[in-house]
């Protein structure tokens, strides 16, 4: 029986996908829930897996546009598993074949005629360092290859017009004129994910007044906390304790002060929301994808860090899921972890507002008076000037700041044991 798998629905408003890569080929045997394909949404890549076993006849191409619910391959159910096709050849029959080998080797051997390799005397002779007129020494063409330099280019000062080596040291390649490497190109179709996602940048930057605040913050207390309880904390939860649950906390603390940057923008309409779900941008192995940590406003620095793990491993791992990455009130994106030192974050749409993080640089800064290093991190807030203004926007990213330079108090209630849950 020939089960027809058509292409299952990846989530709400997704109506095609694109095969992005084949993981099977035509009449291959396959096993039930054997991953067959990766397909892309607007969304996610997603694998699909084998609903049945059997003998496998593909009905789409790679980079073939799908509806949903549409049949992109046959599953034969009534075909047998084929056998191990490489057994192992009894020693005998080795043998026989190895024989044979030998027989065949000696017969040709006898069938063909010898020929006598010529003397050495036969051979003619070659003068020793005679060059045509304008040609490069040995030396000098080496010199000529490197640069990337035809000799027809270069003007020889030696016997005859020869390019001596200093001729080829003191050469210059012509303005203009490509040299000897590879000037190749290669295209290749932009994925179904990664066309979407551009195409919601440019609306980010096209329909939102966009705009760029900036901040900076004094990491020694953060620091000084980890360094004390990191060990304690990950012996205990199994996840460590890292700069994000820091951060999601200011951030929730902060949106409770500021609700106007915990609001979008849905038609002639302001929707503001009394949760906080908060979009984690996470590299992927097919791009950058946003998770999203929900009622994070209800998580504890445990809660924080482990949901964080979680979705991490899953986005490297390409199993993330649509209504993992759908929704989100507001995103935090990390470009620190690549040295970023600072950039302008674009808003995730329909949001109206991005945190970006930057990387840890020991910097000179003025503390009473006097001048200490300290490790510091450059912040950034892009947010949507329609519905956010100035006052909320900067005042949101100073109660980043404080609650960061100030964690004990602002986020952990001078509790830290209680807070970390040690």
């Amino acid at each position: 029986m020939a089960l027809e798998m058509k292409v299952p629905s990846p989530g709400e408003s997704i109506t095609e996908v694109e095969i992005a890569q084949w993981l099977v080929e035509d009449g291959d045997y396959v096993e039930k829930d054997q991953a067959i394909a990766e397909v892309d949404s607007d969304k996610a890549t997603l694998e699909l897996p084998a609903e049945a076993s059997g003998i496998i006849t593909l009905k789409a191409e790679e980079g073939d546009v799908v509806d949903v619910g549409e049949v992109v391959c046959l599953i034969d159910t009534d075909a047998e598993k084929p056998g191990d096709k490489d057994e192992e050849k009894p020693a005998e029959k080795e043998e026989e074949e190895r024989q044979e080998k030998k027989e065949n080797k000696a017969d040709s051997d006898k069938a063909e005629p010898k020929t006598e390799a010529p003397s050495k005397s036969s051979t003619p002779s070659q003068k020793k360092d005679t060059y045509a007129t304008g040609s490069p020494s040995p030396a000098a063409k080496k010199i000529l290859d490197e640069k990337g330099i035809e000799p027809k280019e270069v003007k020889g000062s030696g016997k005859d017009g020869r390019i001596t080596k200093e001729d080829a040291v003191e050469a210059k390649a012509s303005m203009g004129t490509p040299g000897t490497g590879k000037r190749g190109e290669s295209r290749k179709k932009m994925s179904m994910f990664r066309r979407k996602l551009s195409e919601r940048l440019v609306s980010a930057k096209n329909d939102t007044a966009m705009l760029t605040t900036f901040n900076e913050v004094d990491m020694s207390p953060i620091f000084a906390l980890r360094k004390k309880y990191k060990e304690e904390f990950k012996d205990k939860h199994g996840v460590s304790l890292g700069f994000m649950s820091f951060f999601t906390m200011a951030v929730v603390r902060a949106l409770s002060e500021f609700p106007a940057v915990n609001s979008m923008i849905d038609g002639k309409e302001v929707v503001s929301f009394d949760y906080k779900d908060i979009s984690i941008a996470v590299s992927g192995p097919k791009g950058l994808t946003v998770p999203v940590i929900r009622n994070a406003e209800n998580l504890s620095f445990r809660g924080v860090e482990a949901e964080v793990k979680r979705l991490a491993i899953k986005a490297r791992d390409g199993k993330i899921t649509v209504d993992e990455m759908t929704g989100g009130t507001f995103t935090i994106t990390n470009g620190g972890v690549f040295g970023s030192m600072l950039s302008t974050p674009i808003i995730n749409p329909p949001q109206s507002a991005i945190l970006g993080m930057h990387n840890i640089v020991e910097r000179p800064v003025a503390i009473d008076g006097h001048v200490e290093i300290r490790p510091v991190m450059y912040v950034a807030l892009s947010y949507d000037h329609r519905i956010i203004d100035g006052r909320e926007s900067v005042g949101f990213l100073v109660a980043v700041k404080e609650a960061l330079e100030n964690p004990e108090e602002l986020l952990m209630e001078n509790d830290v044991k209680r807070a970390l849950e040690l």
